[in-house]
């Protein structure tokens, strides 16, 4: 039986952020203990690792600021991730690929907007990161043959942007 999105995204956070045990909070979620294992092993596959996002939330114990570095940092660990999937699928279609970028882009600014206020750091880094958002598609509109060249030069960037903003 397929379980919706939400299933999953509500047994991460209680497991992750509401510091339930994995049955708990699969029993909080109507799903079985084999279940919540196997999504947890698959989440950690595609580098989303919920026990080491777990001990980060312990280890933030209740500051509110520690809880929101720790969000972002979980979150930067998945955009690194899928960047270095992105990097890494020579089959993917430039124009595919840079759509891909643009939401990913489109996430993280999502992101950063939602702990601005308890990482008022984080602002300078959405700039950027905006800026970069803007140039991927007025690339996308106006020059799409330099699509790929532009795919390969984002992903090293990004990672300067974030050690100078982030």
């Amino acid at each position: 039986m397929a379980h919706p999105q939400e299933t999953r995204d509500k047994l991460r956070q209680l497991y992750v952020g509401g510091g339930q045990t994995l049955e708990t909070a699969a029993l909080m979620c109507g799903i079985t203990q084999g279940t919540a294992r196997r999504w947890r092993e698959q989440a950690k596959a595609r580098g989303d690792d919920w026990d080491k996002l777990r001990a980060a939330y312990t280890l933030a114990g209740g500051s509110i600021e520690e809880l929101g570095r720790a969000m972002m940092a979980g979150f930067l660990q998945q955009y690194n991730h899928t960047m270095e999937l992105l990097q890494a699928d020579a089959d993917l279609a430039p124009l595919e690929k840079v759509k891909l970028l643009s939401s990913l882009a489109d996430a993280f600014n999502k992101t950063v907007a939602a702990n601005a206020k308890i990482l008022p750091e984080t602002s300078s880094l959405a700039t950027a990161l905006q800026v970069l958002e803007m140039l991927a598609a007025f690339v996308a509109e106006r020059h799409p043959k330099h699509l790929v060249v532009l795919a390969d030069v984002l992903e090293p960037f990004g990672a300067e942007v974030e050690k100078r903003f982030g």
